[in-house]
């Protein structure tokens, strides 16, 4: 029996990277999973090759800064599959890079809409289900919450915001079954890193995409955190870079 039969986890930004290699991880275990991302074909492609695996998958539409839509993604979600246990809060930008004198103030204020706020309006309209089901809730956290890296006022500030966010819900619901967790999945090969290289500001835009994972890498910890194994570390900022620990526990190599 897989760790999550008969759960239903959501992963947001799923179109690629980290969200889409999430999906399929979270399925593998035997997760029903609804990929949301703004871009649906792509959510689509994946949700298909789910369920060509024999998988339980589907794809919905969501602009993660709309409640709006985050309250039609989870109704929906809840309508077909009869519950929620797992949400996964991994849709985020890093633009605009630059100085802060020097950003546009809309792309600023899109970037704390988008990393900040959404997280917020997933853990609000999902939370009745995934408390009442003794769920789990992983917020994608990075070391930029607490280091900063020249250019990225708006990346770091919010991602600074997310991990209090993290502290503050499981302050609030200590003791319950529920758990939620901070995940910093390190220097990953995906198209934000690319976008960090192309942008030539600061020493991280230096690295090449030999120094990264891949994405299935911080994937399979995902999964693992969302099963039984990992109660005891609720409410805890963990990262993937950092905690030799967690990658054994969980079982990814170096």
């Amino acid at each position: 029996m897989a760790s999550l039969d008969g759960k239903v986890a959501l992963v947001t930004g799923a179109s690629r990277g980290i969200g889409a290699a999430t999906a399929k991880a979270l399925a593998k275990e035997g997760a029903a999973v609804v990929l949301a991302a703004r871009g649906l074909d792509d959510c689509a492609r994946h949700a298909a090759e789910i369920t060509e695996a024999g998988g339980k998958a589907v794809a919905i539409k969501c602009d993660v800064g709309s409640l709006a839509d985050w309250q039609e993604l989870v109704d929906e979600t809840a309508e077909m599959f009869g519950r929620l246990d797992i949400l996964v809060n991994n849709a985020g930008m890093i633009d605009p890079i630059g100085h802060l004198e020097d950003t546009d103030p809309e792309e600023w204020a899109r970037a704390v809409q988008v990393n900040y706020i959404g997280v917020y309006y997933g853990i609000r309209t999902a939370f009745p289900h995934i408390k009442a089901n003794d769920g789990v809730i992983i917020n994608i956290s990075s070391g930029a919450a607490e280091h900063p890296h020249e250019g990225w006022s708006a990346y770091c500030s919010t991602k600074a915001g997310v991990a209090m966010l993290t502290q503050m819900v499981a302050h609030e619901n200590e003791g319950s079954g529920f758990r939620i967790f901070g995940f910093r999945p390190g220097l990953v090969d995906t198209e934000m890193q690319a976008i960090i290289r192309a942008s030539g500001m600061n020493p991280i835009s230096k690295t090449t995409p030999a120094d990264h994972r891949q994405p299935e890498a911080p994937a399979q910890v995902i999964a693992w955190l969302c099963g039984p194994d990992a109660a005891d570390l609720n409410g805890q900022e963990l990262s993937m870079a950092n905690d030799a620990w967690l990658r054994e526990r969980a079982g990814v190599p170096e």
